[in-house]
């Protein structure tokens, strides 16, 4: 059951950061996934290093798509978005 909720709120957070970036249109469901799935991670992940710790659903929400949206912008400037 955790990976399911895993998947859907990662396709949201992916779905919400591609909405953001502009990118909606070149990113299918599963991009939307790994997007939210990994960026979210990476969101995490920087907040803890810099010290910001996300208490509360909408700063986990928050740093999840700030995270994801810093992946699309890596993935833009690798050439894989456009």
């Amino acid at each position: 059951m955790h990976w399911i909720v895993t998947i859907v709120v990662g396709g949201i957070v992916g779905w919400l950061a591609s909405m953001f970036m502009k990118t909606d249109a070149q990113m299918g469901i599963l991009a939307n996934v790994v997007v939210g799935i990994v960026g979210s991670s990476l969101g995490f992940w920087l907040a803890g290093l810099i010290g910001l710790a996300a208490y509360g659903a909408i700063a986990q929400w928050a740093v999840a798509v700030v995270g994801a949206s810093i992946l699309i912008i890596i993935l833009k400037a690798v050439g894989i978005f456009k």
